[in-house]
């Protein structure tokens, strides 16, 4: 069993930041990729940001820039800092690991940008 429990989701102002957090825990082996999806309503979700465990990153385009992931392997744990929010950035963020048992994903933490 593994579990991903996401924080630091909110309510800013555009322009603002926040930095999500997400902490797996359970039967964690060989983590591969951990990562970061959004859905915003009435849209797919989408892959905004991953890094491998080499610390090789991708980044969606709407986000270069803005964004940044990190991740602590001695923590299972995988960052997603937010800079220059927008409206366009609301949405429900979910946390990702993909192992060779998974992938496994969290249960969301909303992420609303006001104008």
């Amino acid at each position: 069993q593994v579990q991903l429990v996401e924080s630091g989701g909110g309510l800013v102002q555009t322009g603002g930041s926040l930095r999500l957090s997400c902490v797996a825990s359970g039967a964690i082996f060989s983590i591969n990729v951990m990562g970061w999806y959004r859905q915003a309503p009435g849209k797919q979700r989408e892959l905004v940001a991953a890094i491998s465990d080499g610390g090789s990153t991708n980044y969606a385009d709407s986000v270069k820039g803005r964004f940044t992931i990190s991740r602590d392997n001695a923590k299972n744990t995988v960052y997603l800092q937010m800079n220059s929010l927008k409206p366009e950035d609301t949405a429900v963020y979910y946390c990702y690991l993909d192992m060779a048992t998974g992938p496994y994903w969290g249960q969301g933490t909303q992420v609303t940008v006001s104008s």
